[in-house]
């Protein structure tokens, strides 16, 4: 919706009530008045049409004049010093106006939007601003009674009580929302005939998405009377932007005719909302009734504001010492956690040691581990294929705090229905996401009566032409509904206990993988001391058991007369022996030069190669299925042909393998030298010339773009063992290092379930000619 159109009440009902430009209503309350003000020369452009009521004066009259004209010297002079400064701070101003021999006091109230100046004018008694002593006198007491409240509880039913003696509103009560954005009475004061709405809660619907945020930027809204006529604004557009104006902020905004419809049908002919925000979010609000017209002064609104903007600030603190001995039983079992789980190594079985801790951390009936495929489970849970079931369903939408919970889980995963016995209520937390380590907490259905207002549903009207239109509800009296396939509510310290266990565990589980990375780094070092080792004694030993094996040989052939069967026997055990011994220190030599052979340079066409490495593929994967796609021919370099064989069958192989699409194929070609990124040149590329860069492209399952390094690593999966027709994880690992071995640089660029692209880059200096083969 566009801000030029406009919702009329006649179109109006709670289909398109979240559409509503209520900050646009094109008009204001009746008593007061508005001008809209150019800067710096002051000129009104734009004014409410009810100035003949208080000035004497019609609208038209005063349009493109100057504020000169209305006000003395000194009350301009004092309105020029607002426009540089904080508005809330000299806010409001008294000004007076001389007209028809009468001084009109009015409160002055300026603030600028958009873009946009606007001065607002309420008729007040006194001539003169508010003392500091004034407003403290009207707050001291309501602000130490909410300070010294240890409870949110307590706090709201001491602010309610202390608005009610500052406003003598009839009804008063703070109304908070849940994350649905459904209303709760909490705290209530009432006159004695008044039904009482405490414990009542809302739908959401009753605070539009648009109204939640003009309660977040207006922090106190007051309608003195619901019976009202708007006065509009004259003109209706802004002259200059030709748009209705913005009245976001403005006190005396026009009230959309289906919240004044809702008012009417509770009864209320005045209300005033406060609104109480906490971390930026409308936290609730302390709602004012009253069953007569009532105004109330700026200074007393004002004052109300700044017991609003208390509890605002207080919230926080009030809401940690809720539940106090509950959350110290929460951290004293996280404590636990953490001090248990790294003197073990296997963290299943110590998480599932403590299994009244690890239910009792966000007092759950059951909870499942699935580490690396494998389930374990504890207490109350679903069968395994429902878990099964369900944790791919928690994958898919579980978001960046790898945490999802509700407590109406059947609601939104309808499966669910058939085991919300045990799990109408879920908590899921994603330890790793790929290697498939969640630990789900589950809670059972608890069948709830829930005390509403009113009916929630959408009440339909027929109107006398016989349609319909869905209007808000007129009866507000008790209405039970109960509510099957939810759980209790999760509370947000269980939810920041469960952040704080997955923290622990990552922790825990990166210090080990530091740990076995420094083995890792010792253990390469032996390896590589023992491969030089391999390769000494496999030339070194060879000597001395030759000369055995010969000498042997000699006492056989010049004394086997003269020895006796037992002595020509142990010599023959001997040369059996030599021969087995030179096979073993063979194998040996063999096993060593794996990493020292030299590299058998020649000139090769990559297409054959590549033509081999299909075919190589296709037996032994069974792959006929997939499509090659060569876009052009490739060209001749200098290589080593069986290692280069080898890159591409490993990439073409891992194109195929990691693939799920009905329709695979894999694309094998080079960049030109133009296309050739910046990144990949060479550090013992020739004169800095650019390297040539093969590429396999492949339409797989794609890679996430932590694991785009780590997938070359020797023995990295990313996947179960089981899965994608398992491997050892060492084919990139050689890919690499044969591309190394050809001073090179192999890297991939991947998107996550659209596929992957391999590049390696050989050195030009390695290839004599590019010319393709026809």
């Amino acid at each position: 919706m566009s801000e030029n159109e406009t919702i009329t009440p006649d179109t109006l009902d709670l289909t398109n009530c979240d559409k509503e430009p209520i900050h646009l209503p094109g008009s204001i309350q009746p008593h007061g008045l508005l001008f809209v003000l150019t800067e710096p020369e002051l000129t009104i452009i734009q004014i409410s049409n009810n100035t003949a009521q208080f000035l004497g004066r019609e609208p038209e009259d005063l349009l493109n004049t100057r504020l000169h004209d209305l006000l003395d010297f000194q009350q301009l002079n004092a309105i020029d010093k607002c426009l540089s400064k904080d508005f809330e701070s000299v806010n409001p101003l008294k000004i007076v106006l001389h007209q028809q021999g009468k001084n009109l006091i009015f409160d002055g109230i300026v603030h600028r939007f958009d873009g946009i100046l606007i001065l607002e004018l309420e008729p007040s008694q006194s001539q003169e601003n508010v003392s500091f002593f004034g407003f403290y006198h009207l707050v001291k007491g309501a602000i130490s009674k909410i300070q010294a409240a240890s409870t949110t509880e307590e706090m709201c039913r001491v602010a309610v009580q202390q608005v009610q003696q500052l406003t003598e509103f009839d009804r008063v009560m703070v109304y908070q929302l849940d994350a649905q954005g459904a209303g709760h009475v909490i705290a209530e004061t009432a006159q004695d005939e008044l039904t009482p709405y405490l414990g009542l809660r809302y739908p959401a619907s009753d605070i539009p998405t648009q109204a939640n945020q003009l309660y977040r930027l207006n922090k106190l809204r007051l309608i003195p009377d619901t019976d009202y006529q708007p006065a509009a604004l004259v003109p209706s557009l802004h002259p200059v932007t030709q748009r209705p104006t913005d009245l976001s902020l403005a006190v005396l905004r026009s009230v959309s005719p289906l919240h004044i419809e809702y008012l009417h049908n509770m009864g209320v002919s005045a209300s005033m909302s406060i609104s109480l925000v906490k971390n930026k979010q409308l936290w609730g609000l302390i709602a004012c009734h009253h069953t007569s017209p009532k105004y109330l002064s700026y200074e007393v609104r004002t004052a109300c504001e700044f017991i609003g903007q208390v509890m605002s600030l207080d919230l926080v603190t009030k809401q940690a010492n809720d539940d106090y001995d509950y959350k110290m039983n929460l951290k004293s079992i996280l404590a636990r956690f953490i001090e248990l789980i790294p003197q073990h190594e296997n963290l299943v079985e110590t998480l599932a040691q403590s299994e009244a801790d690890l239910l009792g951390i966000v007092s759950a009936t059951g909870v499942a581990i699935c580490w690396n495929d494998d389930w374990t489970c504890i207490g109350q849970t679903p069968e395994p294929d429902e878990l099964q079931k369900l944790l791919a369903w928690v994958g898919a939408k579980i978001d960046g705090d790898n945490l999802l919970y509700t407590d109406a889980l059947p609601q939104i995963f309808p499966e669910a229905e058939k085991f919300k016995q045990v799990a109408s209520g879920l908590i899921a937390l994603a330890i790793s996401k790929v290697k498939h380590n969640y630990i789900l907490w589950f809670r059972p259905e608890v069948i709830q009566t829930v005390n509403w207002g009113g009916n929630p549903n959408k009440p339909v009207e027929v109107l006398q032409d016989h349609s319909v239109r869905l209007s808000p509800r007129k009866s507000f009296a008790l209405w039970q509904e109960t509510v099957q396939g939810r759980s209790l509510p999760w509370k947000a310290s269980e939810i920041e206990a469960v952040l704080e266990l997955r923290g622990a565990i990552v922790s825990i589980v990166l210090r080990k993988a530091d740990e076995l990375a420094k083995l890792n780094l010792e253990l390469e070092r032996s390896n590589t001391e023992l491969d030089a080792f391999a390769y000494i004694a496999s030339h070194d030993l060879k000597e001395p058991l030759r000369g055995i094996h010969n000498y042997a040989s000699f006492l056989i052939e010049d004394y086997a007369d003269v020895l006796e069967e037992d002595g020509l026997e142990k010599l023959q055990t001997l040369l059996r022996l030599t021969n087995r011994m030179e096979d073993l220190i063979e194998s040996l030599l063999q096993f060593s030069r794996v990493g020292r052979v030299e590299l058998n340079l020649q000139l090769t066409d990559t297409n054959e190669v590549v033509q081999h490495a299909t075919e190589v593929v296709k037996l032994s994967m069974k792959s006929k299925d997939v499509e090659f796609r060569i876009p052009r021919p490739l060209p001749i370099v200098r290589c080593d042909r069986i290692q280069l064989d080898q890159v591409f069958t490993n990439l073409i192989s891992n194109g195929i393998k990691y693939n799920s699409s009905p329709q695979k194929w894999v694309e094998i070609g080079y960049l030109d030298e133009a296309d050739t990124p910046n990144n990949c040149l060479l550090e013992n590329s020739h004169n800095g010339e650019t390297p040539i860069v093969f590429y396999v492209r492949d339409n797989g399952i794609g890679i996430k773009k932590q694991y785009l390094e780590t997938i070359f690593r020797i023995f990295k999966r990313l996947h179960g063992k089981n899965q994608y027709g398992g491997g050892t994880g060492a084919g990139l690992t050689i890919a690499k290092k044969i591309v190394e071995r050809h001073n090179g640089r192999i890297w991939v660029e991947s998107t996550y379930g659209n596929g992957s692209t391999f590049y390696f880059a050989l050195p030009r200096a390695n290839q004599l000619y590019e010319t393709s083969v026809e």
